[in-house]
Parts: structure tokens; sequence; C-alpha cells
């Protein structure tokens, strides 16, 4: 019996420690989830309904014909259910800076015959998403996996249309959380404005608004 529990405790700080070593790491480059785990990305996790893709969406307010950029897509969990809501006269652009989540993107669009996604294959931050494109724009556990954050929302906030809402969501089980504050200062930085608060924190989504006249 001892010996079980030494073992599952010794389990729980190997996992923190190597946690705690890709958050240090990714601080000096980008360490997103690797591809051969992205079956675990596109499970909801059950104990933070603020990660479940149907409140994400639901919560976005989403209408035909909006323009919406899913930065740090993955396999597609919110990808696939935000082009089924913007319609064939929407566009959603799925941008990873991997090839197989992409593809497995493409695959779920394919079987769902959803021709309104564009994929981007790049980092956000690279210069390549235009401005005052976008309705909506999704940060999904994604904002910590970017080693200049500052650079990636600009380049958000620039390519939204004013009065346009990124939803960045965060969850405490990611070796990348950001905190509320830190999320806050960041976007506050350049040129948002909060709009909305859900969850607690250590599982949030919080609405950021470019305001009109920027």
């Amino acid at each position: 019996m001892e010996t079980t529990v030494y073992l599952f405790f010794g389990i729980i700080v190997l996992i923190l420690f190597v946690g705690l070593i890709w958050r240090l790491s990714s601080r000096r480059r980008s360490l997103p989830c690797p591809v051969w785990l992205r079956w675990l990305v596109e499970l909801d996790n059950p104990f933070a309904k603020t990660n479940r893709a149907a409140f994400i969406i639901r919560h976005l307010d989403l209408a035909l014909g909006m323009a919406v950029l899913d930065a740090g897509c993955g396999p597609g969990r919110l990808t696939i259910p935000a082009a089924r809501e913007v319609g064939p006269q929407g566009e959603v652009v799925a941008l990873d800076i991997q090839s197989g989540m992409l593809s497995r993107t493409r695959e779920k669009a394919l079987a769902g015959n959803l021709t309104n996604i564009r994929f981007l294959q790049t980092g956000v931050g690279e210069g390549k998403l235009g401005a005052n494109h976008f309705d909506r724009a999704l940060l999904v556990t994604v904002l910590g996996e970017i080693p200049d954050r500052a650079k990636a929302l600009q380049e958000i906030f620039n390519a939204l249309k004013p009065g346009g809402i990124l939803s960045v969501t965060e969850i405490i089980f990611d070796p990348h959380f950001q905190g509320r504050r830190t999320v806050e200062r960041f976007a506050g930085a350049v040129g948002f404005t909060e709009k909305a608060f859900f969850g607690n924190r250590i599982a949030f989504t919080l609405h950021f608004e470019k305001p009109y006249g920027s």
C-alpha cells in the first residue's frame, strides 16, 4: 500500500516538474502542444465549463457572415463549430504553426462539408493577418505558448474591426496557463478594453473589445 502511495505522489511530482520546465522553456521559444497529443486537445475538460467549445462559441454571439480568427486552432475544436455558426457567407481563419494540427482541422472540415475555412500556417505576430478584417478572434489556451505575447496581441488588435471581440480562455491545467491579471495587462497595453469575464481564477474566459475609433 505504501509503495502505491509513493508511486502516485511520485507521478504527480514528475508531472508538475515537467509542466514547470515546459512553462519556463516556452518563454524562450514557441512550444505548442505536440501534434501526437492532438486527441487530448480535442476533448472538452469536464472540470471547467469555460474551456468547453459550446460555452466559448455561445458567448461569442456569432452571426452569419462574420469573419473569425481561431489563433492557435490546434485540431479545430473551435474552428469547426465557429464555421458552422458564421455560415457560407462568413469565414473562419484557422491559424497554427503546426501542419499536423491544420491537417486534422482540414479532415474535420471535409467531413462536415465546410468550405468557409481558410488555413494559415504561421505564428501570431508574424504580420500575416492584415488590418480591420475580423469580427471575432479566439485565443484558447494559446497565449502562454507565444514567446512575444505583446507582439501577438498587437497583431490581433490590428486585425480586428473596431468593435471586434478577442476571446481569451485560460485553464490552470494547461502548463502555459496565464493568470487573469497577466492577460488583462497584456491586452490593455495594446489598446483592448475588457468587456466580459466568465469563470474563476483558475479557469476563465475573458472578452476584450477593440474600441471604435481605433
